[in-house]
This record gives C-alpha cells, sequence and structure tokens, in this order.
C-alpha cells in the first residue's frame, strides 16, 4: 500500500510517519513545506492543479493529511487549515488514484461541553475560537467531497513532542524553570479545566488503523476520560521529583484569559506561572470513543502517567 503523508514533520505527523514507516506493507512518501520533505509542496499557496499531477504520478493508495496550523491569526488558521484542506479535496477529486482520504481534525471542533457528558460524534459543533472554526470548516470539506473519506477529531495529545507552548508543555517548562532556580513553589493558572487527554502515540495507531478501514465519516480518538488539569499538575510534579508546592491562581475567566501568556510580576516573588488553555473548549471536554472501537478496532494504550513522564524527560534534557 502506499501511503501519501501530508505534515509528516509536525507534532503528530511525526509518530504518524514512524508508525507507517513500521508496517513493512508501506511505501511511504511524505509532502510538506521543510526541505526534508520526499515532495515540496504548499498546500496553502500551491494549486490544486499541480497537486493532481503529482498523485497521477505518485498512486496513493491513501492520503493522510497531518499539515496544519495551531496559532496565529483567523486568516493564518483558514489558509492553514481550511484552504489547504480545499486543496487536497479537489486535487483528489480530479486525480485518477482514487486514493482514500484520512484527515486529522481536532476537538476543539466540538467547542464547550456540558461538564459530565461525554461527546460523541453526532454532538452539534459550536467551536469557540478561530482555530476550531478553521478545523471544523475542513472536516465540512472533507464530509462533503464525496471523497473515501474519514476525520478523525483528535482530543487533546499528550506524551513526547508535546509542544514547549501546549498547556501540558507549559506545565512542564514553569517546573523546570522552577527545579532549575530552586523555586519550592509554582504558580499555576487555570487548572480547573478538564480534558480529554489521548498519547500522540495512540493516535498514529489509531491513523493507522483508519487508513486500512473502510470506516467513513468523524470518528473520536481520545482516552474515553477527562481529567482535571490540576491533577495532571500532580502527577507530573510526581514524575518530575518536584518537592514544592503547587499554588493554583484561581480568578474569574475572563480574567485568566486575558492573562494567558502574559504573567504580572509579582515584585517581591515571581516564580514560573503557566495560565494553560486558552482553547475555547470551556471547563470541560471528554470523548466518547466507542465508534473508534467499534468502526477501527482501536483502544489507547498509553496512560496519562506514562504521557508525562515522557514530556518531562524532554523538559528535564533543557536544564
Amino acid at each position: 500500500m502506499r501511503v501519501l503523508l501530508i505534515g509528516a514533520n509536525g507534532y503528530i505527523g511525526r509518530f504518524v510517519a514512524d508508525r507507517l514507516l513500521a508496517d513493512p506493507a508501506v511505501q511511504l512518501t511524505a509532502l510538506g513545506r521543510g526541505d526534508d520533505a520526499d515532495v515540496r509542496f504548499d498546500l496553502a499557496s500551491g494549486s490544486p492543479g499541480a497537486l493532481t499531477r503529482f498523485l497521477d504520478a505518485v498512486h496513493p493508495g491513501v492520503v493522510v493529511n497531518c499539515a496544519g496550523a495551531t496559532r496565529g491569526g483567523a486568516r493564518e488558521l483558514t489558509r492553514h487549515n481550511t484552504v489547504a484542506v480545499a486543496t487536497v479535496c479537489e486535487a483528489l477529486r480530479r486525480s485518477g488514484c482514487g486514493a482514500r482520504l484520512v484527515q486529522i481534525g481536532c476537538s476543539a471542533e466540538y467547542g464547550p461541553s456540558q461538564p459530565g457528558s461525554s461527546t460523541a460524534e453526532d454532538a452539534v459543533p459550536r467551536p469557540g475560537g478561530p482555530y476550531g472554526v478553521s478545523k471544523l470548516a475542513a472536516t465540512e470539506l472533507v464530509l462533503g467531497s464525496g471523497l473515501d473519506a474519514v476525520v478523525l477529531r483528535v482530543f487533546s495529545p499528550a506524551g513526547p513532542g508535546t509542544p514547549a507552548g501546549s498547556p501540558l508543555g507549559r506545565l512542564a517548562e514553569a517546573m523546570r524553570r522552577a527545579m532549575q532556580s530552586g523555586d519550592g513553589e509554582l504558580k499555576l493558572g487555570g487548572l480547573g479545566a478538564q480534558r480529554d487527554f489521548v498519547d500522540v502515540r495512540d493516535v498514529a495507531r489509531a491513523v493507522h488503523a483508519a487508513s486500512l478501514s473502510a470506516a467513513q465519516g468523524v470518528i473520536n480518538i481520545g482516552s474515553g476520560r477527562a481529567v482535571r488539569l490540576r491533577d495532571a499538575a500532580a502527577v507530573l510534579a510526581r514524575v518530575a521529583g518536584y518537592g514544592g508546592a503547587l499554588h493554583e491562581l484561581d480568578g474569574p475567566p475572563g480574567v485568566l484569559r486575558t492573562a494567558v501568556g502574559h504573567p504580572r510580576p509579582d515584585p517581591d516573588h515571581a516564580p514560573p506561572v503557566a495560565y494553560p488553555y486558552p482553547d475555547g473548549c470551556g471547563s470541560w471536554q471528554q470523548a466518547d470513543v466507542r465508534t473508534a472501537r467499534d468502526r477501527l478496532g482501536w483502544r489507547p494504550r498509553i496512560g496519562l502517567e506514562e504521557s508525562l513522564a515522557d514530556i518531562w524527560m524532554e523538559a528535564a534534557c533543557r536544564i
């Protein structure tokens, strides 16, 4: 099976590439903007016709799209998350390769959920920010394309390679700096948020399974269990061996949103401060993962403690 992987150098794409390369039946070609891609192509600015010619030449059986942007303004997010997917869909429609499309979606497409609930694929999406809107628009393009396609809505990925700017990445970095400077306390904001963390290696397994399956539509990929961020921070402190105190900076949600990335200095003492989850998804997200189990034969295997230990190992190497 020849697979064309788009976005192989991204956070999820790197692990998808490793997983596919481990399958001796897969012939993998990587397409992306970087110099190390097998083929250089920018989906946000390249034409569908150019991509069609490449598809006809390579003739993949599966196209996996892990490319996209998680940061930036609405225009940039639209270009990289929506326009890029429109290019992929149009190129596949024009091509004679008949490839199956596996698109990586995101739980931000759903937006806030009712605390205590599990979000199933038939939930009405109400994204709370431009990132979720841009990803939802991409999903709608895929679903309306008429292609053999599946969208994997990934909840909160964690584990090795977690970006330093992500909520768990910021927690690990704040803890690293606290330990490096000998701070006996760590101030953290926004720890009341509860998210469904899923290890990025389990996400890669889901992509592999989706590539081989006939499943179509939207499929949630998560652990099926929401974890409060303050509990994740406590586990991270344990695996890091941090013996200091964790102080939670609570306040009105509006204050926390304003403070994200811009902590106010304390004139007397300024330990590291982390304000996670400015994602527009409210206080709660938890995936209903029964569809992934039933249609892909997929279940998460890696627990959050192992994911956090891997995040910490990478952060600790920066000391």
